[in-house]
């Protein structure tokens, strides 16, 4: 596979797998059915992928990206908790799915868990760092345990958004920035 098509077939793994999602959720988004509608054959899709969930995380991943503020010295809190209720909000097929992946997958797959884990303690850092900047007279570990509180209420009100569509989650986070 040249370098040409090997980018051209992972970009239609990976909106076959966009669409499988949006269309049946995690369950019917098997290899076989990525295969089917991206227009492949397994081996190819073991060529760039090892499993089903490397194919979905990256879908994840992208979705993430695409609302995540650049980091750097002037990244706030205000626009990381956007970005998470961007995330959450916009793209809400794709939020289920990393919150069910996050759960069930984290609980029995060491290799999920500690991505999971790496992407939670991201997120963790990244506020901690904003909450420094904003709020100098806090010691280093009230920093750390109200950018994990922080962490910790979003993820419940996503979970919440999953649950009940009526829930607005963008008015709940915006209560934890003005607290």
């Amino acid at each position: 596979m040249t370098y040409r098509s090997g980018i051209a077939t992972r970009e239609r793994i990976l909106e076959a797998v966009r669409e499988l999602l949006a269309e049946g959720g995690l369950e019917a988004t098997t290899v076989k059915a990525i295969c089917n509608a991206a227009g492949i054959l397994p081996g190819s899709f073991y060529n760039i992928f090892e499993a089903k969930e490397e194919a979905v995380l990256t879908v994840v991943r992208e979705a993430i990206a695409a609302v995540e503020p650049e980091q750097g010295p002037d990244e706030t809190v205000t626009d990381l908790i956007g970005a998470f209720v961007r995330f959450v909000t916009t793209d809400s097929v794709i939020a289920r799915v990393y919150l069910i992946m996050a759960v069930s997958g984290g609980l029995t797959d060491p290799n999920l868990r500690r991505r999971y884990v790496r992407h939670h303690q991201t997120r963790v850092d990244r506020l901690a760092r904003a909450l420094k900047r904003e709020q100098s007279g806090l010691s280093a570990s009230e920093i750390q345990e109200r950018a994990e509180a922080l962490v910790a209420a979003l993820t419940g009100y996503a979970i919440h958004a999953m649950f009940d569509p009526d829930f607005d989650m963008a008015k709940q986070a915006k209560l934890l920035v003005d607290h």
